[in-house]
């Protein structure tokens, strides 16, 4: 029976147990009916690897604060998820964020001091548990069969990334590139009403363009020149999820809003 819901668990986790052959050896996977994890969550954490497809799709901020990470806006305002209906179902061909995808599995460390990671799940999920029907977790020999398998390497690779946005993350603030981040939106209806956006952070375009020559040098060589552009240029795009939100009824008064 799972447990009640864990305090300071990461974003979609209402409580975390470690997956083995012996509590769980008649579970079975089944792919979900929708993405009900994913329903009125308007910012999903983003890793630097994801930013040339996501840009596409939605913008993508920092969140304010220190520690700050990427996010992706799939709404601009709290509980508005303009990509994800009520039940669940994706409204159209969207890039979901490895965050949201790796649910409800997880790497984690089982005790502080632990050196490595155990694949862990979410208990309360209805994707896993002792159905009849669904893949197998386990071998009948206890080992992981390959649903485990997958969500083991992907997991994995989720670390690798996200070790990586931390990096990029370092140096954005080692040069100061990150700054308080405001946007007006208007509506054709009513251009005497700004809609103001604020509480993210984005990168300084000034500040970019004073980047010292062997740095910019050193961070197109690398990558993350254009992870920088990526982010930029979805900003555009913050306008064209305030338009969803308003063609789906889910724009607020207007007063200045937190965008994350």
């Amino acid at each position: 029976m799972a447990s009640a819901p864990q305090p300071n668990l990461p974003l979609f986790y209402n409580d975390l147990m470690p997956l083995n052959s012996r509590d769980h050896a008649k579970y079975h996977v089944k792919g979900p009916e929708g993405l009900t994890w994913l329903v009125n969550q308007h910012a999903v954490p983003l890793t630097a690897d994801e930013f040339i497809q996501a840009q596409r799709h939605y913008p993508i901020i920092f969140s304010a604060g220190e520690n700050s990470v990427p996010l992706g806006l799939m709404g601009l305002n709290e509980g508005v998820n303009t990509f994800i209906e009520d039940d669940g179902k994706v409204t159209e061909n969207v890039y979901i964020p490895a965050y949201a995808r790796r649910y409800p599995y997880m790497l984690a460390r089982l005790t502080p001091d632990a050196q490595e990671l155990s694949l862990c799940f979410d208990p309360t999920s209805d994707i896993l548990g002792e159905f009849a029907d669904g893949e197998a977790l386990f071998e009948s020999d206890g080992k992981p069969a390959a649903p485990v398998q997958a969500a083991l390497d992907f997991c994995q690779n989720f670390e690798e990334a996200a070790a990586r946005t931390q990096a990029m993350m370092e140096e954005l603030e080692r040069k100061e590139l990150l700054i308080d981040g405001e946007i007006a939106i208007t509506r054709n209806d009513e251009p005497e009403k700004p809609y103001v956006y604020r509480g993210f952070r984005m990168v300084s375009e000034e500040k970019l363009r004073e980047l010292d020559a062997e740095t910019a040098k050193q961070w197109t060589a690398n990558g993350l020149m254009s992870l920088i552009f990526a982010h930029l240029f979805s900003m555009d795009v913050m306008r064209i999820i305030f338009a969803r939100q308003a063609a789906q009824g889910k724009v607020p008064e207007a007063t200045p809003q937190a965008a994350a």
